[in-house]
């Protein structure tokens, strides 16, 4: 079932192109018709690879990797960053520091020094120093929370780009293919989306349109983040009842007891899936015996 319907997107504006004589002309497999000027984007094209970007993001947050939302444009700053923080992706919202994928050991040690200065305000060595020093280590803080603030937990190089306007991030899709880094992107009918591994046709200068796409892509990753919780919690149990025998072996209990408790165990488990099974067999003899019952009405 596709996530987004054409009545959707088209509320969303996201079928508003550019101006004629500002297309690519990689992008002619996506454009719908030309209207009073304006280049219409095909939308069941953009349903197509949207859901297709969708499922591989969710497989990316599904195996614990991370995706890292680039959109440094005045109207996607807001909306990729509020909706970004609610699943724990990294995003860059204030400016692309030249080098951030291919040079990312220099942005660590960045990073780091966020942590160093916030150190020196807690242990009081920020208390010692004169005013001036003062001032500017306080500045140096600020600047580099405003730039890398929302990728302190970017420890290693992320498994995917997402990014709002190909053309003015430029610089972010080249590192990224130079690093062989997949890039997801919504491309407008003034891109090039050859260089793009997953591009989604669409109006990437209206808010509305932005906040859809992304919100669509944040579900998708939310999604891939519960799965990997639940196969988390299936394995956890198992090993739970390793850890009980372990604390009943510490204790001074004889052997043949902590045998029976985890018989009784095993036991117990047996029961719960033979009456899973039973309940399973009933509902398709009822469903079974329904059939029969409409086909002989008929």
């Amino acid at each position: 079932m596709p996530r987004t319907d054409f009545k959707e997107l088209l509320d969303a504006g996201v079928h508003f192109g550019h101006l004629k004589r500002k297309w690519n002309p990689a992008m002619a497999p996506y454009i719908f018709m030309e209207r009073n000027g304006i280049h219409i984007i095909d939308l069941e094209k953009t349903i197509v690879k949207l859901d297709e970007a969708a499922s591989a993001m969710k497989h990316i947050a599904k195996s614990g990797k991370k995706v890292l939302f680039v959109a440094t444009k005045k109207q996607a700053k807001e909306i990729v960053a509020e909706k970004v923080k609610n699943v724990n992706m990294p995003y860059v919202t204030e400016r692309w520091p030249g080098g951030m994928l291919t040079n990312f050991p220099t942005i660590r040690k960045a990073v780091k020094k966020m942590g160093s200065i916030d150190k020196m305000a807690t242990d009081g060595t920020l208390t010692n120093l004169s005013k001036r020093e003062k001032l500017q280590v306080t500045r140096q803080r600020a600047k580099l929370e405003k730039n890398l603030g929302s990728i302190v937990d970017l420890t290693r190089l992320p498994s995917a780009l997402f990014i709002v306007d190909v053309c003015k991030e430029h610089i972010a899709v080249r590192e990224a293919k130079r690093l062989g880094i997949p890039v997801f992107a919504m491309v407008d009918t003034n891109s090039d989306p050859t260089d793009i591994d997953f591009p989604i046709p669409a109006n990437d200068d209206a808010s509305k349109s932005i906040s859809l796409i992304t919100d669509i892509l944040c579900q998708a990753i939310e999604e891939g983040l519960n799965e990997r919780k639940m196969e988390k919690d299936k394995e956890m149990l198992p090993k739970d009842k390793k850890i009980i025998r372990k604390e009943l072996e510490t204790k001074d209990i004889p052997a043949s007891l902590i045998e029976a408790i985890v018989e009784e165990e095993e036991e117990e488990e047996e029961e719960a899936e033979e009456e899973a099974s039973a309940v399973e067999l009933v509902e398709d003899e009822d469903a079974a015996d329904e059939t029969e019952e409409t086909e002989e009405e008929e």
